[in-house]
């Protein structure tokens, strides 16, 4: 029989030959997932590079602004520093220039003459001087006076008093009258007085005692003045110099009366108070023959008994500077008004006590050359320090100037900053969003 062909195996081949067309077609309209990955990473990529460029402008410009800065605080304190070191040698010659003026006496009130004025001679001063302790009825310094006066040099090899210095009035000059006036009131008379030895065995030889303790009228000075009429019967002062705590700091370079180095009164900002002219201790003239070796361990005058007597008491050119010095005060002060505070915290108030016996004005003969010196070490001084003040006007004005430019600078710098920090914020939060959206 005959069969006709089977449609199964060409309705196969066509079902498969559409299947393919199909599938051909349908791939073609995909789009591609690699295309769009390389598209994110490219933009993603622009976006932090541009990130980076700016992060490195800014760096670059911070940096140089904070090198800007830092040059100008370089400078601040370059002017700082030399400003210190002028003050420092500002200080160092008004020191100076004190120590010049008390040793010259150019020291000034409105109710005074000039210290070291001696147009007015004295040609008996020694005359003087002794008038006046012997005015001083029953005391054992007008006994001493007196015998002197009667026998001269050979006084002094009696065994009584061959160990006594002198009387405290006529082991110091002082070159102003109201100065004198001052320290004579500040002491008082019976410090005036004072027999001044220079070891103990010195004072047990002006006054003896008896078995029962009691004063024996026949020695020492006591029996001296019986002897030439002068009955002592009062108490009097006697100063050991072996027995005082002397100075132990430095003396001022080259200074023929040995001046005491004392470091002049600051106040809190660092300056000497106005008005101060010095240290009583050092206002005091004193005899060539005292300023060395008066004491058994080498010391003068000036640096036992007047350190003693004065301490650092400070002198002032009115009692209205002085009572602005207080808190610099720690010894007492005197002004040349008459202002007197005789220790912290304690005034002598009321009228001037005029003191009998004073210390004598120094010959004008004995420092004449001296004293030309000095006016000419003051000149130069003074010089220097008007030099020391046009250096210190010129550091203030740069460092005036540097500060004014460092503060323009870091106001600037720090407007940079908000700025930049400002635009970097903004710049992430597109970045994010840009991002997000791809």
């Amino acid at each position: 029989m005959f069969q006709s062909p089977t449609p199964n195996t060409s309705n196969q081949h066509s079902v498969h030959t559409n299947a393919l067309s199909i599938q051909g077609s349908s791939s073609a309209l995909v789009p591609l997932p690699v295309n769009l990955n390389v598209n994110s990473i490219n933009t993603h990529n622009s976006v932090e590079n541009a990130e980076f460029l700016q992060a490195q402008c800014f760096v670059q410009n911070s940096q140089k602004q904070e090198d800007v800065l830092r040059a100008l605080g370089m400078k601040i304190k370059q002017h700082e520093d030399n400003l210190n070191h002028l003050n420092t040698e500002k200080r160092k010659l008004d020191d100076s220039i004190l120590h010049l003026q008390v040793s010259i006496g150019k020291l000034e009130s409105s109710s005074t003459t000039k210290i070291g004025d001696t147009d007015n001679p004295h040609p008996t001063i020694d005359e003087e001087v002794n008038k006046q302790i012997l005015q001083q009825d029953k005391s054992a310094a007008g006994i001493l006076c007196q015998l002197k006066i009667r026998h001269g040099a050979q006084a002094s090899h009696l065994t009584l008093i061959k160990d006594v210095v002198g009387i405290v009035t006529l082991l110091g000059k002082v070159k102003d009258d109201n100065l004198s006036r001052l320290f004579s009131e500040y002491l008082g008379v019976e410090t005036m007085l004072a027999i001044v030895c220079r070891t103990y065995e010195g004072v047990k030889a002006l006054e003896m005692y008896d078995k029962e303790g009691c004063i024996n009228k026949s020695c020492g000075l006591h029996g001296l003045g019986a002897s030439i009429g002068r009955a002592l019967d009062d108490r009097f002062l006697v100063i050991c110099l072996e027995s005082l705590r002397p100075y132990a700091g430095k003396y001022v370079v080259d200074d023929p009366q040995r001046m005491l180095d004392i470091l002049n009164p600051r106040l809190p900002n660092g300056e000497c108070p106005a008005g101060f002219l010095g240290f009583a201790v050092n206002m005091i003239s004193i005899d060539n023959s005292n300023l060395f070796c008066v004491t058994p361990s080498g010391y003068g005058l000036r640096e036992t008994l007047f350190y003693n007597l004065f301490s650092r008491l400070q002198v002032y050119k009115t009692r209205a500077e002085m009572i602005q010095a207080l808190p610099c005060i720690s010894d007492g002060a005197l002004s040349l008004d008459g202002g007197m505070i005789r220790s912290c915290g304690v005034f002598s108030l009321g009228n001037r006590e005029d003191v009998d016996v004073r210390f004598p004005p120094p010959e004008r003969s004995m420092g004449l050359d001296n004293d030309l010196e000095i006016e000419r070490q003051l000149k130069d001084v003074n010089w220097k320090k008007e030099k020391i003040m046009e250096e210190i006007n010129r550091e203030q004005a740069l460092l005036d100037t540097a500060k004014v430019n460092f503060n323009k600078k870091r106001s600037d710098y720090v407007k940079y900053l908000e700025q930049a920090s400002s635009a970097a914020t903004q710049a992430q939060t597109t970045s994010d969003r840009f991002i997000s959206r791809s």
